[in-house]
């Protein structure tokens, strides 16, 4: 397992980044928040992320992507979070690309991937019903009703829930709340009637809702994997999830230190720079020693991913625990280092915290992720 980007993963790398920091600066988030956008992205923005086939990067060629994997999608969110960059990308690119990839039918594919693949469909992950992530915890249920299915129930804290075309939501089909077995997987066309989005005012500032079912009639063609298989199927997807989103996180950390290694060379008090104070250099080296551990620790969950390795489980969470404590800490430390003004809003820094915030709970704490990782370590 190579710990290093190849040469093709490289060029995506520069080109994410220089995409993220000429067309999507921080001050293209700060618009979009500022002017209330409803969605919280830009549609013209993601047209040229679309352009660039982000979207269809974990997609195989003969559907319109790219096949470059895992790590390829990796790369590009690394470099996104940098600028904070708001967009479709994960639920759409990861979440929905590698579902539908994974556990859709011949006509499944054939139905939503070249969509997903050119940008035209966004996705989104309906699973958690509760603040505390557990997808065993399922409690929407989806009734036979003939040939179809009827589901009634709630979904929290849906990302990009607010806009997404296509829902893939997490219900029980069989059994009681906790159990891993008795759940499946279904598309559903979030326009639907019986569903009722409220969009949600979240710190970070991003696209958020909670999901409300009524009897929503679902065709049985429409069950995505197999019936009663969901709860395996679950962990993968959320698996591939965690690593992305941990790279992102990464990417979160890295533009955190650097904005604040550039402050403490600029800054003055008592007539000398700050960042000649021993004490701070000492907690700016922990922050970038933890980075650097952090980088390891996502690429070789990346590595696991496109490699297909039985480690992939306890490297995703291992990858999901150490991105978040990282970030964690250096968010911490980046509004500590700038002082009073690391809380105002004029100053970028601020939003690196809010973001940690939310991204730290997205799909699992680092507190759930070090139970699992122990559990599936067998301690």
């Amino acid at each position: 397992m190579k710990l290093i980007l190849n040469e093709e993963e490289q060029f995506l790398r520069d080109t994410a980044k220089n995409f993220a920091e000429e067309r999507s600066p921080i001050t293209h988030f700060r618009s979009l928040r500022d002017n209330n956008d409803p969605i919280l992205w830009d549609k013209d923005l993601w047209s040229e992320m679309s352009k660039l086939g982000w979207p269809g990067i974990m997609i195989p060629e003969k559907y319109g992507g790219s096949n470059f994997g895992i790590s390829g999608i990796c790369v590009v969110l690394q470099e996104c979070a940098k600028t904070l960059t708001p967009s479709p990308l994960f639920a759409t690119g990861v979440l929905g690309a590698f579902s539908i990839k994974t556990y859709g039918t011949d006509e499944q594919k054939e139905k939503y991937l070249p969509s997903i693949a050119s940008g035209d469909l966004t996705v989104s992950l309906a699973i958690d019903e509760s603040s505390h992530h557990n997808p065993y915890e399922t409690e929407l249920s989806a009734k036979k009703n003939n040939n179809n299915y009827l589901l009634s129930g709630k979904k929290v804290f849906v990302i990009d829930g607010a806009s997404s075309d296509l829902l893939i939501v997490l219900a029980r089909t069989s059994g009681n709340k906790g159990d891993s077995t008795g759940l499946t997987l279904f598309l559903i066309d979030s326009n639907q009637a019986g569903i009722d989005k409220v969009k949600l005012d979240m710190a970070d500032s991003r696209n958020y809702a909670n999901i409300n079912f009524e009897n929503v009639d679902v065709p049985s063609d429409n069950i995505l994997g197999d019936p009663e298989a969901g709860g395996e199927a679950i962990d993968n997807i959320l698996d591939i999830g965690r690593i992305a989103i941990s790279a992102e996180m990464l990417g979160n950390s890295e533009a955190a230190f650097e904005t604040t290694l550039d402050y403490l060379k600029q800054r003055k008090q008592f007539g000398v720079l700050i960042g000649s104070f021993q004490a701070l250099q000492h907690r700016a080296a922990e922050m970038f020693c933890e980075i650097e551990l952090t980088k390891s620790s996502v690429m070789a969950a990346m590595r696991a991913a496109d490699e297909g390795s039985n480690e992939l489980q306890r490297l995703s969470s291992l990858a999901k625990t150490v991105a978040g404590e990282t970030l964690h800490l250096v968010s911490n430390e980046a509004i500590q280092m700038h002082g009073g003004i690391g809380v105002t809003d004029e100053y970028d820094v601020g939003f690196f915290l809010k973001r940690a915030r939310v991204a730290e709970q997205i799909f699992g704490s680092s507190k759930f992720h070090t139970e699992r990782y122990a559990n599936l370590s067998g301690f």
